[in-house]
């Protein structure tokens, strides 16, 4: 009997250790589990673009630091692309950096999402041909002018320059166009004049066969055309993450800012890294003139949003039914005056 019992107990000894190295090895039983869901990383969507340039830069930054990933990062090619992904699969990219107006527009059509910081300041420009006649904005009349769509802030920027000549969108010729063709448009002379954010508008001069007609800085200074959105259950069930990615893009634009140096440094790693552009492009749009594009003041600030909102109805692009609260969060964005740079350099 003693024999039998002690067979028994080795066998039963055995067998739970077997389950347990089974589990262990194979369904992770003892595997450290998340404390909450925000400790996943989600997907925030950029375009190739200076007006989101601060998504990319932050993430380098955080990589190199050997910080754990908050974000991950997704490039698009356009906004219809980055549109349909934001609202299609909001599990995997809660979040996207995306035209102030359009932001606003969904808001208007029920989708519940809340701008919840910039994603710069100026950084657009109406660029023409350098052998055209157009030196003004009366020049423009009968022109055909290219735009990147219907609620880009390029668009509301040009009926706000045409409205102090005396003029609207009936005087000109408007086609949307896709911001990377457009500087072989202008170049081939199928269009007249072109505008978009950055670094297209820069191509054109870079290349020798662009003119700036005028820079948002110069006629609108603190013109706003990007914004980050987040969807609203992402608020709810990530709040945290959602705070250090603001917090992070805020560092990180105040570092931008903080020196010729590090707007160098950047135009190379978002070049090579993340834009797939020579950064040459990248190098010339953040230096010609230093202040054509800005990253130190994303905070969002209701006169902006009411004005861009107001002139947006004016131009047809907006409704006009929903008011600040209903579409932006500002809770997220620390003061500009408060935030410090990032603490970092570039490893040469």
């Amino acid at each position: 009997m003693k024999f039998i019992r002690t067979l028994t107990i080795t066998l039963v000894s055995w067998l739970t250790a077997i389950t347990l190295l089974h589990g262990g090895l194979n369904l992770d039983w003892f595997a450290k589990k998340p404390e909450n869901r925000q400790s996943q990383t989600f997907g925030v969507g950029f375009l190739p673009v200076t007006c989101h340039l601060t998504c990319p830069v932050t993430h380098f930054i955080n990589k190199n630091l050997g910080e754990r990933d908050m974000f991950q990062p997704m490039r698009f090619s356009g906004f219809p692309e980055l549109k349909e992904m934001f609202l299609g699969r909001p599990k995997e990219m809660p979040a996207t950096f995306i035209l102030a107006p359009m932001a606003i527009a969904l808001r208007e059509q029920g989708v519940k999402i809340k701008i919840v910081h910039l994603g710069h300041r100026d950084g657009s420009a109406v660029v023409v041909h350098k052998d055209s006649g157009i030196f003004q904005t009366q020049h423009l009349r009968g022109k055909t002018v290219a735009i990147p769509g219907r609620y880009a802030n390029q668009r509301l920027i040009l009926y706000r320059e045409l409205k102090k000549v005396g003029m609207s969108f009936a005087d000109i010729n408007v086609v949307e166009m896709p911001p990377p063709d457009m500087p072989a448009a202008l170049q081939s002379r199928s269009v007249d004049a072109i505008t978009s954010g950055e670094p297209f508008m820069g191509q054109t001069e870079l290349d020798g066969y662009g003119r700036t007609l005028w820079q948002a800085k110069d006629v609108w200074p603190g013109f706003i055309s990007c914004v980050l959105a987040v969807q609203e259950d992402a608020i709810r069930d990530h709040r945290d993450e959602i705070q250090r990615l603001v917090n992070g893009i805020a560092a990180s634009g105040k570092w931008i800012d903080q020196s010729m140096g590090h707007r160098m440094d950047a135009a190379q790693f978002v070049a090579k890294n993340y834009y797939n552009q020579n950064p040459r492009l990248l190098s010339y749009v953040l230096a010609k003139p230093p202040d054509r594009v800005t990253y130190s003041r994303l905070a969002p600030l209701r006169a902006d949003f009411e004005e861009i909102q107001q002139l947006a109805k004016e131009a047809g692009m907006l409704q006009g039914t929903v008011r600040f609260e209903d579409y932006v969060d500002d809770t997220f964005a620390p003061d500009p005056a408060a935030v410090q740079p990032q603490k970092f350099e570039v490893q040469k």
